[in-house]
């Protein structure tokens, strides 16, 4: 098995070479080999694969899909050199994930989450003035919140007015344009921050209390907090709107402001889908059908083309 400890680690460099992460999928392989192990199996086979996948049976049918498809993908790497791999079939546990309902915030909920979290308690201004100007900045840029926070102090160039993303989702990298009054907001967040370090250097743009980098998980739970302040989520909700809608509602309301102003929306569509850092144009295309006003916007430019025809 020693054999297969080491393909397992060829094949997740070799994707990672190719942009990938697989994070996840390494963990998952990593216990699919020594459940091979402790089976005592000379081969990958289709029945151990799904026995693998299922075996927490409390688990929701879309973790056995996607345990299964690690096994799946690293199988057809291993089948080139052990003849005997079984390949799993698409088909086995089919499930397809349900994209959670996005929310659009309105400008005044945006404005009150700003408020309070200039009211968090801090310490010579922060932490509030950093989750009031981060969250502002996903507010109107449309970044995700990993993007955001995983920013270096060398990433935001306050003059030229540019971020620059890094080792993003899909491993690219991708330049961010900034309007003027949002520069104007995160250079005197820049000068809040280097008065309160004293000399120090802040290697991440947003820092802590404790001069260092903000975790995503953090700033979760503090949005959660602000939140319920100003009403979003009831006081003891799990759910409700989240940090990831920030993005939702850039994308659609920059799509509605060009029906609006009768630009060639799919002409400028493939521009979204950079800004955005999607890698495929079809993934800006769901913003349509996650946003009512959108989808009315797109369905009535369509019968104003079919009217100009007949």
């Amino acid at each position: 098995m020693n054999t297969l400890h080491k393909a397992v680690h060829d094949y997740i460099e070799m994707r990672r070479g190719l942009g990938f992460k697989l994070h996840d999928a390494e963990r998952g392989l990593r216990k699919f080999i020594v459940f091979l192990e402790r089976h005592r199996a000379s081969h990958i086979t289709i029945a151990l694969a799904m026995q693998w996948a299922q075996e927490n049976p409390s688990a929701r049918p879309f973790e056995w899909a996607r345990r299964l498809s690690f096994v799946r993908g690293f199988a057809r790497y291993w089948s080139a050199t052990d003849p005997g791999t079984e390949i799993p079939l698409w088909g086995l546990l089919p499930h397809r994930p349900r994209r959670a309902q996005p929310y659009l915030y309105s400008d005044e909920e945006i404005r009150l989450l700003l408020e309070a979290a200039l009211q968090l308690p801090s310490l010579h201004g922060l932490p509030s003035e950093t989750y009031h100007c981060l969250l502002g900045l996903l507010s109107v840029t449309g970044l995700r919140i990993s993007e955001a926070v995983n920013l270096r102090s060398e990433d935001v160039d306050l003059k030229a007015g540019i971020l620059t993303i890094r080792g993003t989702k899909f491993g690219k990298s991708r330049l961010v344009p900034i309007h003027r009054s949002t520069q104007g907001v995160l250079s005197d967040y820049a000068s809040h921050r280097d008065r309160f370090l004293a000399g120090r250097l802040a290697s991440f743009f947003f820092i802590s209390r404790r001069g260092t980098r903000l975790t995503s998980s953090r700033v979760r739970r503090t949005f959660y907090t602000l939140s319920r302040r100003t009403g979003l989520r009831g006081m003891f909700a799990s759910r409700g709107p989240r940090l990831h809608d920030f993005r939702h509602r850039f994308a659609a309301e920059t799509l509605v402001q060009w029906y609006r102003s009768g630009q060639d929306v799919e002409r400028r569509l493939p521009v979204l889908s950079t800004y955005l850092g999607h890698v495929h144009v079809s993934d800006t295309y769901w913003y349509f059908s996650a946003c009512p006003e959108l989808m009315g916007l797109a369905v009535k430019r369509l019968e104003e083309h079919w009217e100009k025809r007949i």
